[in-house]
């Protein structure tokens, strides 16, 4: 039968599904991630975000767009971990700002949140770099925009997308130099198609949880035995800096400028998004002290987790063994 709309008990359920899909398959793609740092863990970051996200649905008790779309906005972004949970969450952010005065969303509607999404991931992050989950989500955003109007079948809709997507994602590795180094698609790009399928496949009645077969990066041959191909000398800001500023005076746009210049002169991948009364704050420094010392001129911190990723790859490396082949996952490890 087809279907021309849905509504937010549906978009529920196709979330719900999403973030189980993402859920189940955290550690395949935790493999994959090299970018921005080898530190082994886009998937549990973003799974970590989705669920935070995931578990305020659930508390819904007065199901409507505007109810789910803030349940996922704050959820996610309150539970947001590392570089990529925080830019999912901003997709999730944009996303359910368009929809948020709906009573259904057509095909025409879900374009134009996918094009708000897109949008806002791109603003929150300072330096946005192509070959990365914005690109994936900027590819779909436009095959929507492209197959959008009037009367349009949400099946087929979901499925052109999903397949652009999947095209779009196998480009990363001619974008971004370490990825074809490694011989892998990009991790945040990876996770946030096992999203997008998880819903899509809700939608179709199926299940998409099952792990897909492992794809062993390639490594140069040189370096095969130590890992130097991301040798921890690498990575140039050491640790993954992140919080929320609860804020006690108005967070205002030239407030915002002006904390992510002070944080460019400390470190990099930085993204800083102020949300009603809260700022989420990422950065990789080598000083996180610094970060926080300014933090604190804008109000109280919550959240606080600091994370040494050359350590993180580092063990990383030792888990793969002498042999730089990666530790192998079956699904039961993931399920």
């Amino acid at each position: 039968m087809a279907v021309y709309s849905i509504n937010a008990d549906q978009l529920k359920h196709m979330f719900l599904a999403g973030a189980a899909n993402l859920e189940a398959k955290k550690e395949w793609i935790n493999e994959l991630n090299v970018f921005p740092v080898p530190d082994g863990d886009t998937g549990t970051n973003m799974t970590m975000t989705i669920m935070s996200a995931a578990r305020e649905v659930q508390k819904i008790t007065d199901l409507q767009m505007s109810t789910l779309g803030k349940a996922i906005s704050s959820g996610s972004l309150r539970g947001a971990r590392g570089n990529s949970g925080v830019i999912l969450s901003q997709l999730f952010r944009g996303f359910c700002k368009y929809i948020a005065d709906k009573e259904t969303l057509d095909a025409r509607d879900l374009a134009a949140a996918f094009t708000r999404a897109s949008e806002t991931a791109y603003k929150a992050v300072m330096k946005p770099k192509e070959g990365t989950i914005l690109t994936v989500a900027r590819g779909m955003t436009d095959k929507a925009k492209e197959l959008a109007g009037e009367d349009v079948e949400l099946g087929e809709f979901f499925e052109q997308i999903i397949a652009y997507g999947d095209e779009v994602l196998a480009q990363t590795p001619e974008m971004l130099p370490v990825l074809k180094q490694a011989g892998v698609v990009d991790s945040g790009g990876q996770g946030l198609m096992q999203v997008c399928k998880g819903a899509v496949d809700y939608f179709f009645g199926r299940s998409s949880l099952e792990i897909p077969a492992y794809e062993k990066p390639v490594i140069q041959e040189e370096s095969q035995a130590t890992g130097a191909a991301f040798d921890v000398g690498e990575i140039k800001f050491g640790y993954c800096t992140e919080f929320i500023i609860n804020t006690e005076r108005e967070f205002t746009e030239d407030d915002e400028f002006a904390f992510k210049g002070y944080l460019e002169t400390l470190g990099d991948c930085i993204v800083v998004v102020a949300d009603d009364d809260i700022v989420k704050v990422h950065v990789h420094t080598n000083d996180p002290g610094l970060a926080i010392q300014k933090a604190l001129t804008y109000g109280s911190l919550s959240r606080m987790k600091i994370d040494n990723m050359r350590e993180e790859h580092s063990e990383r490396i030792f888990a793969q063994g002498s042999t730089g082949e990666p530790t192998r996952f079956t699904e039961e490890d993931v399920a």
